[in-house]
């Protein structure tokens, strides 16, 4: 390996895709067992590297010449190999800066709450100390020297302004976790989540529901790329390439999902969505059809509607989970909360409008086989689309111009 990343779980990683953006190289991803780092390190078979949970400490004292501000930081996540020689640098210092700034947070004479004790809320702890902040607490759960837990936080310390979430809580696969109860923080104003993927998480999610600025941890995955960059090449480089990595990386991750009426052309307009773009079509009722070995009206018939949304919210979270996909629901995916908000992790919820009269009632369709149906499932559902979608859609156009718009939207 001459450029990659080490680390124990990477099955989520995007560092590859964001690499070979910025650098003409192949950046490798390796996982590493934990009694094997050392053997890697001392071997030195690579020329620079990104080093990520949970070895950004370890690796510490393997290295021979550590930068001023990694030293500081007391965690390391860029290694360059120079003639034999190990140095160290951390460049999620500069990331994390990126990110804050594009969140908006005002750092200043506020009191900080990070979530976590590790490499990267030290680095977090760095950079809102520089920024000025009045005062900086941790809470984890497990016992760590100077954090608090949460009962504590919860009973002393709902004053915080700022959070910081620098656990791996709700990263892939384990999407739907949530390290913390933001309702109990009334003065809350922005939230950081270094987790990238997915790329909303929930906490992400409930933070925006609650009108706090809040924002994952891709931009900062991006920025400290770059910056790792230009130690693996010692060179320097435009910073505005940050921005072009950000944006060329969420239109290719994040999913495109489909929701509105039964009849409504979701199938069709997914599979050229899907055909424009190169993203891989999906519809969830195709889903629940191979998985059960039977049609969607039988399913009704033979084990009733409960078990058909407990099998289409299984699918959902499971589809959901991808990257860089469109994604069809069935017209009653979103009467489940949970089904809207495992959607919008990965991906932007597109309403596609379609006028009542235009919608034509078919027998495949147990809720929606004729015009008495669709028309009541119509009034009980709209403003739930409506509620549930990031963009609406007007679909009373052709498939192809429904297509359009949406992918029109895409290059805002």
């Amino acid at each position: 390996m001459k450029y990659g990343l080490i680390g124990e779980h990477l099955g989520h990683s995007f560092s590859k895709v964001i690499h070979e953006k910025i650098g003409d190289y192949v950046y490798e991803i390796k996982e590493i067992e934990p009694e094997n780092v050392a053997k890697f390190i001392k071997e030195r078979d690579f020329l620079a590297i990104n080093v990520t949970i949970p070895y950004k400490e370890v690796v510490i004292p393997m290295l021979d010449c550590i930068d001023d501000s990694a030293k500081k930081i007391g965690a390391v996540n860029t290694v360059v190999n120079r003639g034999g020689k190990l140095y160290g640098y951390n460049t999620d210092y500069s990331g994390m800066r990126a990110l804050v700034m594009r969140v908006g947070a005002e750092i200043a004479g506020k009191k900080v709450l990070i979530i976590g004790t590790g490499g990267t809320s030290k680095t977090a702890r760095a950079v809102v100390s520089d920024m000025g902040a009045r005062e900086i607490i941790f809470v984890s759960n497990v016992e760590a020297p100077g954090a608090y837990s949460y009962d504590e936080i919860y009973k002393n310390h709902t004053d915080v302004d700022v959070i910081f979430n620098t656990s791996p809580v709700g990263m892939y696969p384990k999407n739907d976790g949530c390290p913390i109860d933001l309702t109990k923080f009334p003065n809350v104003k922005a939230l950081v989540d270094v987790v990238y993927n997915p790329i909303r998480t929930t906490l992400v999610q409930k933070a925006r529901e609650l009108g706090i600025s809040a924002e994952g941890g891709l931009y900062m995955l991006g920025a400290q790329a770059v910056y790792a960059y230009e130690h693996f090449m010692d060179k320097t480089v435009d910073k505005a390439i940050c921005d072009q990595i950000y944006n060329e990386t969420i239109s290719e991750k994040d999913n495109i999902v489909l929701v509105g009426m039964p009849a409504s052309g979701k199938t069709t307009i997914g599979k050229i969505l899907a055909s424009k773009t190169g993203k891989t079509f999906i519809d969830t009722d195709e889903e629940i059809v191979k998985r059960e070995g039977t049609d969607i009206p039988t399913i009704f018939a033979t084990k009733g509607e409960a078990y058909f949304r407990d099998l289409e919210a299984k699918i959902i979270e499971d589809v959901s989970k991808l990257n860089g996909s469109v994604i069809s629901t069935g017209g009653g995916a979103i009467l489940r909360k949970e089904n809207v908000r495992r959607l919008k992790q990965n991906g932007t919820v597109y309403f596609l409008d379609r006028s009542l009269e235009l919608l034509v009632p078919t027998k495949d369709r147990p809720l929606s086989s004729d015009r008495a149906s669709i028309e009541k499932r119509y009034n009980e559902r709209y403003g739930i689309y409506l509620a549930s979608a990031d963009v609406r859609v007007n679909g009373n156009g052709s498939p192809s111009e429904v297509a359009e718009l949406i992918l029109k939207d895409r290059i805002k």
